[in-house]
């Protein structure tokens, strides 16, 4: 299970507004008609129960949403970028972090239900045209401005698993037999310490009800030093109804 990434996610620029002034038979004095440039593309997470695992997010992943086009003649505003939809798991946490300092940073979001969704880079504003500018004093305005830049941000996407019952204990204790008894989950058992290397979920269906049950692998003393599979894995059991 990959249950931790880190990527930079960048949203769209904003497009530039444009100088453009009316040009029509018998109206020499048109005045402006430069448009607004169009809003870059957000960058959003959205939960989804279909993904259960961050595999997809590789090492150093950068993400994209679309730019906007820049104003077009006639006062017309141009085309806004198209936002980037990223599916995540449910229980996936998302966290700020500076480049190079991966393990301190800010939460800024927990997608804990399907369907909740997060702008994790929003888009820039598009820049006024000149028609922005004219006034009384200044009917013919030069002046247009530069889209805003779309948000850059270096993410540390942290799963925790989503379930009713936890099952704890030594390695070798049975966990894992017990969750191959209850439900249609399929976890390797041996007889040898550490055969669960990560988080297996069951779900355990009972007359008209279910619920989730996972097996989270075994500690021993030191765990919190690296010894055996270290205690990494311990966040999944921090959302879990019943240990």
């Amino acid at each position: 299970m990959i249950d931790s990434a880190l990527i930079t996610v960048r949203a769209g620029n904003g497009g530039s507004g444009v100088v453009n002034f009316r040009k029509e038979a018998f109206v020499p004095k048109g005045g402006p008609a430069g448009g607004d440039g169009g809003f870059g593309g957000s960058v959003i997470f959205i939960a989804s129960a279909s993904v259960n695992t961050l595999l997809k997010f590789r090492k150093g992943m950068i993400l994209s949403a679309g730019n906007g086009d820049a104003g077009k003649s006639a006062k017309k505003t141009g085309k806004d970028g198209d936002d980037l939809e990223v599916e995540v798991p449910v229980g996936t946490e998302v966290w700020r972090v500076t480049r190079g300092n991966s393990k301190e940073g800010e939460l800024i979001g927990d997608l804990s239900n399907a369907g909740d969704r997060l702008v994790v880079a929003k888009g820039g504003n598009g820049g006024f045209g000149n028609t922005r500018f004219a006034t009384s004093t200044n009917q013919t305005p030069m002046l247009a401005e530069s889209g805003e830049a779309g948000e850059e941000n270096e993410l540390r996407l942290n799963l925790k698993l989503l379930a009713d019952v936890g099952l704890i204990g030594m390695p070798n204790a049975g966990k894992s037999s017990i969750l191959a008894s209850v439900s249609a989950a399929k976890p390797k058992i041996a007889n040898y310490p550490f055969t669960t290397l990560e988080p297996s979920l069951g779900v355990v269906y009972f007359e008209h009800d279910a619920f989730v049950v996972v097996d989270i692998p075994g500690l021993i003393e030191g765990a919190h030093t690296g010894i055996g599979l270290g205690h990494e894995f311990l966040k999944h059991i921090e959302r879990t109804r019943v240990l």
